[in-house]
Order: structure tokens, then C-alpha cells, then sequence
């Protein structure tokens, strides 16, 4: 009986292994993970290589009004989708790029990463589409690039809207400099596990949900995949301009109206853990820094989320909505 119950037990567990999925896989371009819009591409010429800028174009052509979704730092243009498909509703037509370095785009094994040179490519996309004028939206990282496209190419934007952007405090003043390949063994070093934990305490108040897992497909399919040490050094190379670039300098040259949707819950301070000797202050006072961005950028307008974090939009999605909206109507 026992030998029985042994043998049974062994082609249960064989069973088990074999019809257990395999570990999905993704390369550096994201090739087999689904977008939830059709994705174009944009190929181009920029330091001495060619490259190919993905993006989704959803509306319709004729629309009268053109928004464009500029992603932040752990994502890339697929995490806009709900944001998209309700501004199709509202008649827009709907540009969300993915930044050279990140989603589906090229990952350059060199590339002198500024926020200069990715609103340069941003622009190029935009002219290659012969859009003239838009509404530009940026999230996180996305806002640093949003202001800096905004200063630069003024008579392109209708509007800035910013959702919890970084870069609302100048981190060279505070924060030591480190070298990319500090950056670099760090994203060697991601887990799952490490990325989830990273999100679920810095984004979410320490809640966890299946739509927050569902954010990190990408990631964990890259992270099985053969090409994590080139994504990861993009991922590095990435960093550069965080720490470099002094987003808030810009602020007094943005012209056009900038509405600012803060979840004042947000502690989010690239370099924290790493400030010059000395320095004191609290990096990611959320809670503070909207109100300085407000009081610095003119025509603009302040919109408070109290009790959400970095990712407004994924949090509480009717709140952001209406915070969203009333900039969208004004």
C-alpha cells in the first residue's frame, strides 16, 4: 500500500511540474508583452545611432485636442491606459511615448541621457506626426522631462498638467553624486520581491492589490529574460539627470498655464539615502514641495490629493480623475 501511495504521489508531483506555465520571458524591448493600444514606431537618428522610439497614437486624427502622457522612472507608457481610453471619450487624441531607455523603446548600450535630449526626441516624435500644439502630462520622472519640454518648446504646449513629479527640489544641493556604475550594481541587484516591497511602502501606505502586482509584469519578465544587464545599465544611465539637472531653476520660465496634482501623502526623495555630509532636510515633503512648485510657476494652479502617494492614478482613481478633469476643463 505504501509503495502504491509512492508511485501515485510521484506522478501527481511530475504532473504537477508539467503542466506548470513556464516563467514568462521578455527581452529589452518588451517584444512580447501587450500594450493596451496598438504600438507605432518612431525611428530616428540621435548621437551617432539609430534608434526607435515606441509610442501609442489612440483618437481620432481629426481630434481637435491632442494631450500627450509622459511616463515617470519604474514604468513606461503602458501604465496610462485607463488615463487614455477616458480621454478618448473626451474626444482627445491621445500620444504616449515610451522614452528612449525604457518599455519597448531602443535600450543604447551609450547614450548621454538629459532631459534636454529626451524632450528633443519627444518634439521630434510630435513633428514627425505634424502635431503642432498639445497638452503634455507628466508623471514622476515624466514631470522633470514635462517641465523641461515645456521651457524649451513653449509654443508647442497648450498646458501643463504634473502629477506627482520628481524635481520639485533640487537634488545636486543635497544629495552626494555618484557614479552610473553605483546605479549600475544596484539594478543588477533588483528582485521582484525587492521592487514590490520598494512599491508597496512607497506608493501604496503599505497596501498591496492585483492591479499593483499586474504593474510589474514587465519587470519580471525582463528580470527572467537574457537582457536584464543591458536594460539595467539604461536604468542607470537613467539616473543622470535626476541628480543633475535643477528642475525647479526652470519654473520661473514656464509661460503657459501649469496645474499640479499632488497626493500630499507622497515621500518620495531620489537620494535619500545617500546626502552630503551635513544636510538635514527631509527630501520629499510632498506635503510642502507642491505649494513651493505653486507658489514659484506662474499662472498656475495647485491641486491637493490628501491621503495618496506617488501614483495617484492607480491609488484612487475616481479622486485623481477629478483632480485631473478640472485641470483638463480650465
Amino acid at each position: 500500500m505504501n509503495k502504491l501511495f509512492m508511485i501515485l504521489l510521484t506522478a501527481l508531483m511530475l504532473s504537477s511540474v508539467a503542466s506548470a506555465e513556464p516563467l514568462t520571458q521578455y527581452d529589452k524591448e518588451l517584444s512580447a508583452f501587450s500594450y493596451p493600444f496598438d504600438v507605432r514606431t518612431f525611428n530616428f537618428n540621435s548621437q551617432n545611432q539609430d534608434l526607435s522610439m515606441r509610442y501609442m497614437d489612440v483618437g481620432a486624427k481629426d481630434a481637435d485636442k491632442v494631450i500627450v502622457l509622459l511616463h515617470g522612472k519604474n514604468f513606461s507608457g503602458y501604465y496610462w491606459e485607463r488615463v487614455a481610453k477616458d480621454l478618448i471619450n473626451k474626444q482627445y487624441r491621445v500620444i504616449i511615448p515610451d522614452q528612449i531607455g525604457f518599455g519597448k523603446s531602443s535600450k543604447p548600450e551609450f547614450y548621454q541621457y538629459s532631459f534636454a535630449q529626451l524632450s528633443l526626441n519627444t518634439k521630434a516624435l510630435m513633428d514627425s506626426l505634424n502635431i503642432d500644439n498639445y497638452d503634455l502630462v507628466g508623471h514622476s520622472m515624466g514631470g522633470m522631462l514635462a517641465v523641461t519640454f515645456a521651457v524649451n518648446y513653449s509654443d508647442s504646449v497648450n498646458k501643463l498638467i504634473l502629477v506627482n513629479p520628481i524635481g520639485l527640489e533640487d537634488y545636486s544641493q543635497y544629495v552626494e553624486f555618484k557614479d552610473t556604475n553605483f546605479f549600475y550594481q544596484r539594478e543588477l541587484a533588483t528582485t521582484l520581491d525587492k521592487a514590490r516591497t520598494y512599491q508597496k511602502n512607497n506608493y501604496y501606505d503599505g497596501k498591496w492589490s492585483s492591479q499593483y502586482e499586474q504593474l510589474l509584469t514587465p519587470l519580471k519578465g525582463m528580470l527572467a529574460g537574457n537582457d536584464w544587464e543591458v536594460v539595467a545599465w539604461n536604468n542607470a544611465l537613467t539616473y543622470g539627470p535626476i541628480f543633475a539637472e535643477n528642475i525647479v531653476g526652470k519654473f520661473s520660465h514656464i509661460t503657459k498655464p501649469t496645474f499640479l496634482i499632488i497626493g500630499t501623502r507622497d515621500k518620495t526623495g531620489p537620494g535619500r539615502a545617500w546626502l552630503k555630509d551635513g544636510v538635514t532636510r527631509e527630501l520629499g515633503d510632498y506635503q510642502s514641495l507642491g505649494k513651493e512648485a505653486q507658489r514659484m510657476i506662474k499662472n498656475s494652479t495647485l491641486i491637493e490629493l490628501e491621503g495618496l502617494g506617488h501614483m495617484p492614478h492607480y491609488e484612487d482613481y475616481s479622486a485623481f480623475t477629478n483632480a485631473f478633469n478640472q485641470a483638463l476643463d480650465n
